[in-house]
């Protein structure tokens, strides 16, 4: 079974994505696998290299410098993500297959943006990580140290919660303890393993 994972920022998907490493279920993590394939020899990395030259020092990308970039100019930052997503897409789907050939039953892909993008229906079903949106909010200016406008903007560059909650299959609720989080993951998981 291939599950999709995700939720807002600040909402404790990484928890979420900890714990269940730590109960023996697969993650594959976008955000990882995204740096693999603009490493050199990654599935990305000639393209990448081509479309933004002015990014790369001595063969190596310079995160800051590619940033500067897609962050000033919509369209590069397109283009990146046209050139970047397929490659991801393909080597996290390579990776799953390879898990459940060695008889994993459980594949949990960590996604960020699972239902901004196209990556649902890769998925048998979509769990979220929720917490209302003020305290979000404040665990976002808290952890990264934003203000109130700073960390809004950053939360209006994704889905909003509550709409991500809707379109959820399964809602894990990180509004009190770790470990009331941690037992709500027990009790999704026995629906999901295999007796």
């Amino acid at each position: 079974m291939r599950i999709g994972l995700t939720g807002g920022i600040a909402t404790g998907k990484s928890t979420v994505s900890a714990y269940l490493q730590q109960q023996g279920v697969v993650v594959i993590d976008a955000d990882l696998v995204a740096r693999q394939v603009i490493e050199p020899g990654g599935l990305a990395y000639a393209e990448v290299k081509a479309a933004f030259p002015t990014a790369f020092i001595d063969g190596q990308l310079v995160r800051s410098k590619l940033g500067d970039i897609i962050f000033h100019d919509n369209e590069m930052r397109i283009i990146l993500n046209e050139l970047m997503h397929p490659k991801i897409r393909k080597q996290m789907l390579e990776m799953a297959t390879q898990q459940e050939q060695t008889g994993q039953s459980i594949v949990v892909f960590d996604i960020p943006l699972l239902l901004e993008g196209d990556w649902k229906q890769l998925v048998d079903q979509v769990v979220v990580v929720y917490c209302p949106a003020e305290l979000q909010k404040q665990r976002l200016m808290e952890r990264n140290h934003l203000t109130a406008e700073e960390a809004q903007a950053r939360m209006n560059a994704q889905l909003d919660i509550e709409q991500k909650k809707r379109l959820a299959d399964y809602v894990l609720t990180n509004e009190s303890t770790r470990e009331a989080l941690y037992r709500q993951i027990d009790s999704w998981l026995k629906t999901i393993r295999p007796v």
